[in-house]
């Protein structure tokens, strides 16, 4: 527990302070080459802990109490006197594309930060799960296409395709089903059997999704590529649990259920969730330090809102079968680029959505998530880490060019006004705008913390 505290706290330490320290010195650099007076960089807010000052009337640099963020102090007559002999240096004397500059300088120095370190990772390796399939759900449309546990996918092209694209890992995968069901297609997947490894095209029937589907929880349980084979062998099992009390232990594996064969961990689990209403307990074949002996398992019925299932309160499964995944310097590269825009993009997508009420607002994550999943990073490799340094370092690109006021997004729309009109926006509609941007704000975070509330602690 105090290890897990240790690396999220650590973890997340790191992650904001480098990702506020790029994002404002973006500002800061290109301010610079403007001519601008830059009279304080700050990480963090509130009280000052730590300052440095090369010699008066230089740039202040600071370590303030509060982390969660930062700021760039510009000279600017609308916050205070100005001597006219410094008039030329504010910012507010600089043109518009300028000043539209130095406002996007932060949130663009984000992106191109994610582009780098989605490329480092790319170019040293990460080991991802292999493109090798469980049991697809009943009626999902991989089931319905014949696929099932063990198929392995070794590449796909969509509908109005010509040529294969190779699958290497469920990356792979799953970036080309968010392509063709983004487009509205169908995705033929070429698929080694396990019976002889025998090749088969199978054709994915995604276009039923509709066009601009995303791959969220929903989609990809209809769709049923749910995750990678796992191998029906117990880990952990709760004590006092149902998989405890009929005599379950780590390490077993199970052959039948029910006299039926278990094809994986997957199939494990659901036919454990299906038993809800059965009169009689399942009857599992286990192979324990090579015997066998069967036991009888009694599910614990759960309720979830109005759906009920079954529960062993033990984890199942064998950890997924790993691939070395790397990249040569151009394709690392591409892929670096690609990353970043596939993930912007759905960004947008999943915000959008979220507005409309398409998505649920559950999906807002806050700062206790990014500190439980940079810890988690931290501790599965480097590799993971720049990875999760990369998705936060975009999101944090992304929120800042959103169109809010008390956002980079927010000024520059203040300046496209100007731009379209000539006048700057009054002095009295930027007080109520920022009312609005602050409220908007302090609204998203809060539903963000509630919701991290909940993930982590279980709370109401």
């Amino acid at each position: 527990m105090l290890n897990n505290f240790f690396f999220s706290t650590f973890g997340f330490i790191i992650t904001l302070g480098l990702l506020v320290i790029v994002h404002e010195w973006g500002h800061y650099q290109v301010a610079r080459w403007c001519g601008v007076r830059v009279l304080r960089f700050s990480v963090g807010f509130g009280s000052v802990l730590w300052r440095r000052q090369r010699h008066p009337g230089a740039t202040e640099f600071t370590l303030s109490a509060l982390p969660l963020g930062g700021y760039v102090r510009f000279l600017d007559s609308r916050e205070g006197v100005v001597l006219p002999s410094e008039r030329a240096f504010t910012f507010d004397a600089k043109p518009l594309r300028q000043r539209a500059a130095i406002v996007a300088a932060g949130p663009l120095l984000n992106l191109l930060l994610a582009v780098l370190l989605f490329t480092l990772v790319a170019w040293t390796g990460k080991k991802e799960p292999e493109a090798v399939l469980a049991t697809p759900p009943a009626a999902s449309l991989a089931a319905q296409a014949g696929l099932r546990a063990g198929d392995r996918v070794l590449a796909t092209r969509s509908t109005e395709a010509s040529e294969w694209r190779d699958v290497i890992s469920f990356a792979d995968l799953f970036q080309s089903l968010d392509q063709a069901a983004g487009q509205g297609q169908s995705l033929h997947l070429l698929v080694g059997k396990e019976e002889g490894r025998k090749r088969q095209e199978v054709l994915l029937e995604l276009s039923h999704l509709g066009e601009g589907a995303q791959l969220d929880l929903k989609t990809i349980t209809r769709i049923g590529l749910r995750g990678g084979y796992a191998e029906p062998v117990m880990g952990e099992v709760k004590a006092g649990g149902a998989a405890s009390a009929a005599g379950l232990q780590k390490g077993d594996r199970v052959l039948l259920v029910d006299e039926q064969v278990v094809l994986d961990a997957a199939w494990l689990r659901d036919r454990i969730r299906a038993h809800v209403d059965a009169p009689a307990p399942m009857h599992w074949t286990i192979e324990r330090a090579g015997q066998r002996m069967t036991l009888q398992v009694s599910p614990k019925v759960s309720t979830e809102g109005e759906a009920r299932f079954g529960r062993v309160e033990a984890f199942i499964g064998s950890p997924p079968p790993m691939i070395e995944v790397s990249y040569g310097l151009i394709e690392g590269l591409e892929r670096g680029v690609t990353r970043t825009i596939e993930m912007s993009t759905f960004s947008l997508k999943m915000l959008w959505r979220m507005l409309t009420g398409e998505a649920s607002l559950k999906n807002l994550s806050g700062p206790l998530s990014i500190a439980e999943g940079a810890g988690q990073s931290v501790q599965r490799g480097l590799s993971d880490y720049l990875e999760f340094l990369a998705l936060v370092s975009l999101s944090l690109g992304v929120l800042n060019l959103l169109p809010l006021p008390m956002l980079d997004g927010g000024h520059l729309m203040y300046y496209l006004f100007e731009g379209l009109t000539g006048r700057p926006v009054s002095d009295v509609w930027l007080k109520w705008l920022q009312r609005g941007g602050a409220l908007a704000l302090l609204l998203m975070m809060t539903i963000a913390l509630s919701n991290d509330l909940v993930r982590l602690f279980g709370l109401p």
